[in-house]
């Protein structure tokens, strides 16, 4: 029997009404905003102690000192490895004493209110800045002297015998005696926008009276000589800023190129010799004017400077970073030498997130170069006149970072990802290796991320290993064969286990060609019902530069998003995900979207999501959102209206929706060199606009931006803004007021929550729930 047409119309709406009741049901008592704000991590990290070690080196370049984090605050360990001692820098209860007694403020000694300290007088004396004063404590008989410190006073670099303190004051170069006295003016040519030593202030920092800069400048070893880096952004365009929350808003501008500008910032460096009296000379070094950025100082600390002082070592780069030098300056007469270059069709590199990895050795005779010239990055030797001695490392994996150079033995200690067979590819471990490439040898053989820092002197280095599933462990190693010399914490994330906190799952799916392994990383929720189905909410940052993950070790998410693991906790399956144009791994695999940053990596991850889909019962293919900040903002706002009918949410911060309005020297790297096509009207930056994707958006888009983002200006969200109401599409903006770019705030996390809560889980949120976040 054939229903009535009214039947039907009856039926229908019935059957819906209760589909929506259960769905409501069974999501609203997943969803608990208390429980999640239990999991951002700055919730989580109180409950972990001993996951924190900065090694600060001492003199000697053997000891070193750190703030170890325990339970109920902070303690002050100190390490001798040649004695293989352990000891209290100071007793934390008889210094928050004398301290209290020499002000008017009572401390807490597990909470003491600082997180660094100098030695003085032979390591009998500490200097502490806390609570505006300076204190000045002596250790022997715990007696301290405070004063007020100078707010004003500007930052300074101490040079090698510590008789000077150098800084910036009115575009200049100044120094003065440590000790007190009259400062000399060094250089006296320095104006706004051609400084010395420092760049143009940023607008957010302007807006809250920030603390100065601290220049960039550099002492050499004989403490005769200051290399200073002085970039001219005279006739560079401004970006423009309008603060709004004051009676008459506030303007400020700031130097800033885009890919399209025929003017760059022009950088310089000079060599200034210090006199008795001030400056004997200031030498300007030759640059080509090809350059577009210079920087100083490879990842091993004595690359800058050679050891006579008379030679100072920069990297630079062409425009869209089509080549890179390493280029020596005679600090004499500023002409420069070649000792190093690479060249590409797309980008060039200098290390693998981190800093520039090369190395030369006392009188330029052997560069040690990193480069991705045979397809992988790995070490190379030049004889200090840009010709190849020999390659150094070889293979299908990737070497990192250069840590430490023992020019006597003409090893290499560095860090490489993806050597190891059975093991996380992403995992860095670190290796010695010779000149010629002999010997290459794993120095830290634990199955986990390695994080690296060498003692001064070389003989030993601190390494804190971790895995997503397992907490940190710190050690001091010996550097001639990696043994243990002592074990400094070994975290304990007990805590963590009482309140149900699961370390997340790695994954392992494969990228949209079917071939190419990727990895990622899956956050469940403590209380999952494998026997339900939970809607997927992925975190996006696509790179170029670097991807979602900005941590292998434990605790991902930690950095760069606080609340992908609390996210999870709301009722959602959240993942985050390494996709092909992401850096780590091969030339070919960096390279994958050069040229078409619309791309972002998203096919990959859709393949991955249908993959986790299916390997998952739990996960529902059908409510599927995304979110990410910055790049990743760009990211999810093109993911939605990309590819419409697969997700069905989008949360966008601080987006760089289209790249020919940011930074030239990145939009230029990733995306090419602007051209344009003046018969069309067209250039090779439309695949990445998402302004011109807006007729396809059917789903739900939050739009999030700071209107002071000095780094990824608000017109980029406007400009999306713009397109969409002329496209009448529906969408919702958030603008934060006088907010800079990072926006990790607990307003904005709440607004994520309520976004997804209320269009993935289809229940209404708690009302103007509020996220606390801690001072401290």
């Amino acid at each position: 029997m054939r229903a009535c047409p009214k039947d039907i119309s009856f039926i229908v709406p019935v059957v819906l009404l209760l589909f929506s009741a259960q769905i409501s049901a069974q999501s609203q008592g997943d969803v608990d905003y208390n429980r999640a704000e239990r999991f951002l991590s700055w919730n989580l990290s109180p409950m972990i102690a001993g996951d924190e070690v900065d090694p600060e080196w001492m003199p000697d370049g053997n000891r070193f000192w750190y703030r170890n984090k325990t339970f109920t605050g902070h303690e002050f360990v100190l390490i001798d490895p040649v004695r293989n001692t352990r000891s209290m820098v100071f007793d934390n209860a008889r210094l928050a004493a004398a301290m209290s007694l020499a002000s008017d403020t009572t401390y807490d000694p597990v909470k003491l209110p600082f997180e660094t300290f100098k030695f003085v007088d032979t390591e009998r004396t500490i200097e502490i800045t806390a609570s505006d004063r300076l204190f000045t404590c002596e250790l022997a008989g715990y007696v301290c002297t405070a004063r007020d410190t100078l707010p004003s006073d500007l930052p300074y670099v101490v040079s090698p015998d510590s008789v000077w303190e150098a800084f910036i004051h009115d575009y200049n170069l100044h120094i003065r005696p440590t000790g007190g006295g009259d400062s000399i003016q060094l250089t006296t040519d320095g104006v706004q926008y051609w400084s010395y030593g420092l760049g143009a202030p940023r607008p957010f920092s302007l807006l809250n009276d920030g603390d100065p800069q601290r220049p960039t400048l550099y002492w050499s070893p004989d403490s005769r000589r200051i290399a200073v880096e002085r970039v001219d952004e005279r006739d560079v365009e401004h970006m423009h800023y309008i603060s709004s929350t004051s009676q008459r808003p506030r303007h400020f501008s700031q130097p800033y190129a885009l890919p399209a500008d025929s003017i760059l910032p022009v950088p310089g460096l000079h060599i200034v010799t210090v006199g008795p009296g001030g400056a004997e000379s200031n030498v300007r070094a030759e640059l080509a004017p090809t350059l577009v950025s210079i920087s100083l100082g490879g990842s091993a600390a004595d690359s800058i400077w050679s050891d006579a002082g008379d030679k100072i070592h920069v990297d630079a780069l062409s425009r869209g970073s089509k080549s890179t030098y390493l280029i020596e300056i005679d600090a004499s007469t500023g002409e420069p030498r070649f000792l190093a270059r690479d060249t590409s069709q797309t980008f060039v590199e200098l290390g693998q997130r981190g800093p520039s990895s090369w190395y030369v050795t006392e009188g330029s005779e052997d560069v040690i170069w990193w480069s991705e010239r045979d397809g992988w990055a790995h070490l190379y030797r030049f004889d200090g006149n840009a010709n190849i001695v020999n390659q150094v490392t070889s293979g299908p994996w990737a070497v990192a970072t250069v840590w430490h150079v023992n020019e006597a033995n003409s090893q290499i200690y560095f860090t490489a990802r993806g050597r190891e067979p059975d093991r996380l590819i992403y995992h860095a471990h670190l290796y010695r290796v010779g000149f010629d490439g002999s010997g290459l040898t794993l120095l830290t053989p634990e199955d986990a991320d390695h994080e690296i820092e060498f003692s001064p002197s070389g003989r030993y280095f601190v390494d804190s290993y971790s895995r997503v599933d397992m907490p940190p462990t710190t050690v001091v190693r010996s550097a001639v064969d990696g043994r243990v010399v002592s074990t400094l914490e070994q975290a304990d994330v007990s805590r963590l286990a009482e309140i149900g906190w699961e370390p997340p799952r790695v994954f392992t799916v494969k990228a949209r060609d079917g071939i190419t392994d990727l990895y990622g990383v899956m956050y469940l929720p403590s209380d999952l019902d494998s026997t339900k189905q939970y809607p997927l909410i992925e975190y996006i940052y696509p790179g170029p530069q670097r991807g979602s993950l900005t941590s292998w070790g434990f605790m991902v998410g930690r950095r760069g998003d606080e609340a992908v693991y609390a996210l999870s906790q709301l009722g959602f399956v959240v993942i985050q995900l390494d996709h092909q144009g992401t850096p780590w791994r091969s030339k070919a695999f960096h390279d994958f979207y050069y040229g078409n940053m619309g791309d972002n990596g998203i096919p990959d991850h859709i393949a991955a999501i249908k993959q986790l889909g299916a390997r998952f019962p739990f996960i529902d293919l059908d409510r599927v959102g995304i979110y990410g900040h910055s790049g990743g903002g760009f990211a999810s706002t093109d993911a939605i209206m990309r590819y419409p009918d697969f997700y069905k949410v989008a949360v966008s911060t601080a987006g760089n929706h289209d790249n020919r309005s940011y930074n030239a020297s990145w939009g230029e790297k990733y995306q090419g060199l602007y051209e344009s096509d003046s018969v069309s009207g067209t250039d090779n930056f439309e695949n990445q606009i998402n302004a011109l994707l807006v007729e396809n958006l059917r789903g739900k888009l939050l739009l999030v931006h700071g209107d002071m983002d000095d780094n990824v200006h608000p017109a980029m969200t406007i400009q999306v803004v713009d397109a969409l109401i002329k496209a009448n599409k529906d969408f919702d903006l958030l603008v934060m007021p006088d907010r800079d770019h990072g926006l990790n705030d607990p307003y904005v996390i709440r607004r994520r929550w309520d976004y997804f809560v209320r269009h993935l889980l289809g229940v209404e949120p708690p009302k103007e729930f509020r996220i606390v976040r801690p001072e401290n």
